[in-house]
């Protein structure tokens, strides 16, 4: 399987995208190497301004540049993004309904070594909870590159989250991509896999896991978590009867809770969630903290069967 690292196809996509869309600016808090945000100063440097370690005036000044008319993206590591910013994000660009787009790179534990200060958790409920704001995770780079076309064109804020490492390609260039709405990647009867972010592959490799016992499981890429794809996930469970959510993320906001609040509310079935149980992360390397902390494709598969058992 190939591997490819979203922040890559994020940086090449601005590129192509600041040719052509001249009113396109890009800001960055000091990390354009790390964020591949620098690829776009190169190509375009009278458009790109880095703002330094000073993020909340980053967010700030993206929105006065959208108020002016520009289509901004500002970009550093998701823990800055959200955590660090939100009040500017709240007060200078959902609640004025700004046309900014915040695209975060090193979400989740899967940015190992730097350790629970930078292993952000918890942005996704952060930026869910905003008023106006669109929340778009997509499972790889492919996909990323379709995304960020998306929101260039989508009108109002946007928070977009990418981890650090490789990950899996899962889609094709030729899949559809479409904000707010889910892609069904394997079809199945017995149980839903909905995943979002790298999590997609884990939900995938459980699936191949549970077809090997006779289970058939139905696997969705969540890949807008705002506004969440309620037809596509109500139609999954009337067929499978019951539900496992997997993210990088905190199981408090995330995904998990969103499928869950529509889940009660319309069509209960059993669930479970897969992710960080309200816990902070730790340094250690990737697929290692992933084990830990539960987030493999065996802990998916292993959490369908108890879930397929309550049915």
């Amino acid at each position: 399987m190939k591997y490819m690292a979203q922040r890559d196809a994020y940086g090449d996509t601005l590129v192509r995208l600041g040719q052509h869309r001249k009113d396109l600016v890009v800001l960055d808090a000091d990390l354009s190497g790390s964020t591949k945000t620098g690829k776009f100063a190169k190509a375009c440097p009278d458009r790109f301004f880095n703002c330094g370690i000073a993020e909340q005036n980053m967010m700030s000044t993206a929105a006065g540049l959208a108020a002016g008319g520009k289509l901004v993206f500002a970009s550093t590591f998701a823990v800055f993004a959200t955590g660090r910013c939100w009040d500017q994000i709240r007060q200078s660009i959902t609640y004025p309904d700004m046309n900014v787009k915040i695209v975060a790179t090193h979400a989740g534990i899967t940015v190992g070594g730097d350790g629970a200060s930078h292993q952000c958790l918890e942005d996704l409920a952060l930026m869910s909870s905003l008023p106006r704001m669109t929340v778009v995770v997509p499972t790889d780079a492919v996909e990323t590159v379709k995304a960020i076309e998306a929101i260039a064109e989508h009108r109002g804020p946007c928070y977009v989250r990418m981890g650090r490492s490789k990950v899996p390609v899962l889609t094709d260039e030729d899949d559809p991509f479409e904000i707010g709405r889910a892609t069904l990647l394997r079809e199945g009867h017995d149980i839903s896999l909905i995943g979002t972010g790298q999590m997609v592959a884990a939900c995938m490799e459980a699936a191949e896991s549970l077809a090997a016992n006779g289970i058939s499981a139905e696997v969705i890429n969540m890949s807008t978590i705002k506004p969440l794809d309620t037809a596509t996930i109500a139609s999954s469970v009337a067929s499978t009867g019951c539900v496992v959510t997997a993210e990088e993320h905190n199981i408090i906001g995330g995904l998990g809770s969103h499928v869950a609040s529509f889940l009660v509310e319309s069509c209960p079935v059993p669930m479970e969630r897969i992710g960080v149980r309200d816990r902070f992360g730790e340094s250690g390397e990737p697929e290692e903290l992933l084990e830990k902390y539960g987030l493999t494709g065996h802990h998916v598969a292993e959490a369908a069967v108890r879930v397929i058992g309550r049915k």
